[in-house]
């Protein structure tokens, strides 16, 4: 029997059918195209059962498998190790092409590169696009071609480099939408992948919060985040889309985006700082690593109201607010001297809008062991924090209930613990 001669369309972290530059191009083919889903073993057996992020990019496919219906097509969802799964459709079809949006971290490379070679070694093209940056490896770097390792720099030359394109080209593949496979897939269940749904939900995202982005986003109380983040992590919007709409409604949102990138740029360019620090002069750090510690942090029993507060809510929802996230990670390094990749960690565990690269740069931000980071003397006074940004405690009332009935004693005098994380970095930085 004649195999069927098909173009595939792997999303990954790409999850929506609008604007999405590798299957606007992938739908240019002249062979029918199948839009493919891979949940990967490697990945979600390292994952709680009901962890909500699965259930959240299950979600966001069975929209798109609802949508692609109306074309006559569905979605191929398919669970196994992504080579495996790529080896047993090269024996069922006769792929022409395989195309896909690229990813910077360091698995998704190697996997990816794994991948294309089996695809190629069978005779197979491969077609990888840009599609969840605006500027990628080399195209934002200094006049000797290194990478920028300063936000600001890096910032003026992207904003530079905007404006030779802005705005940024959207992609409409909806006319190209009859090219897809026909076919009539099933949806493979939350509980055929083997989990099971989550109290804990990804929010819609609000972008009309974004326009008073600058004047509320250090409010915890306020909740007025536009709640994107896992969004742009999962892919279910477009960063062009957020970018040429942040460049005329809010400049200090679109700094966030373009931080975003930053530490893209760093993670690619030093794959090393996923799991050790940007500055190796800090090596020497002698970190207490108390576990009782540790634990009392991730409750949210610390007896500082504003980290407790952060950290329950986290728990509890999957969020954090900016803000106090700074203040929990500057908590956890300075006061307690427990390293950054312990927080890393935890946080890589619970964050909905878990990203490795902007959660590695903003916890090596606060360790002060990261590219461009807060000086290592620089320790949040989380009572101060509380005073500036949550005064009526508001905020700390939703998280801390027991906080007006006789609230914990702090587990560290700040005082001492200041004093401490400095004289113990200082000790510890080689020189």
């Amino acid at each position: 029997m004649t195999k069927q001669e098909v173009v595939f369309f792997w999303f990954r972290r790409d999850l929506r059918l609008e604007d999405n530059v590798g299957l606007f191009h992938a739908l240019q083919s002249k062979y029918p195209v199948i839009p493919l889903f891979i949940f990967d073993e490697t990945i979600l057996e390292r994952l709680p059962k009901n962890d909500p992020r699965v259930g959240f990019i299950h979600e966001s496919l069975s929209k798109i498998h609802l949508k692609l219906q109306e074309t006559a097509s569905s979605l191929l969802v398919l669970k196994g190790k992504p080579e495996l799964v790529w080896e047993a459709l090269l024996q069922e079809y006769a792929i022409q092409e395989v195309v896909w949006n690229k990813d910077y971290e360091p698995n998704a490379m190697q996997r990816d590169a794994a991948v294309t070679d089996i695809l190629q070694s069978n005779g197979v093209g491969v077609a990888t696009y840009k599609d969840q940056v605006i500027f990628e490896k080399e195209e934002i770097v200094k006049s000797d071609g290194l990478p920028y390792t300063v936000y600001t720099p890096f910032k003026n030359k992207w904003l530079e480099k905007y404006k030779t394109i802005a705005p940024v080209i959207e992609y409409d593949a909806s006319p190209y939408f009859s090219n897809f496979f026909k076919s009539k897939f099933d949806l493979l269940s939350l509980e055929e992948i083997g989990f099971v749904p989550s109290s804990i939900k990804v929010k819609p995202h609000n972008l009309k919060l974004v326009a008073t982005y600058h004047e509320t986003r250090d409010f915890p109380a306020l909740d007025s985040t536009s709640y994107l983040s896992p969004h742009l992590r999962f892919g279910t919007v477009s960063v062009r889309k957020l970018v040429n709409w942040a460049v005329r409604k809010n400049d200090v949102f679109l700094s966030e985006l373009i931080w975003r990138e930053f530490f893209m740029q760093i993670l690619y360019h030093f794959p090393k700082v996923q799991n050790k620090n940007f500055k190796s002069a800090y090596d020497g750090i002698q970190w207490r690593n108390d576990e009782s510690d540790f634990k009392r942090w991730c409750e949210g029993r610390t007896g500082y109201p504003m980290v407790d507060a952060g950290m329950r809510q986290l728990n509890e929802t999957g969020y954090m607010h900016n803000r106090v996230r700074m203040v929990v990670a500057s908590f956890l390094c300075k006061h307690l001297l427990i390293e950054w990749q312990w927080g890393e960690a935890y946080f890589a565990e619970k964050l909905l809008d878990y990203e490795m690269a902007s959660n590695v740069g903003n916890w090596q931000w606060a360790a002060g062991t990261g590219c461009d980071a807060a000086p290592y003397f620089r320790v949040f006074n989380p009572e101060i924090q509380q005073k500036k940004f949550d005064e009526k405690g508001i905020y700390i009332r939703q998280w801390v209930k027991e906080f007006d009935l006789g609230y914990d004693q702090p587990m560290v005098d700040h005082a001492m613990a200041r004093d401490r994380a400095i004289a113990t970095y200082k000790a510890g930085i080689l020189k």
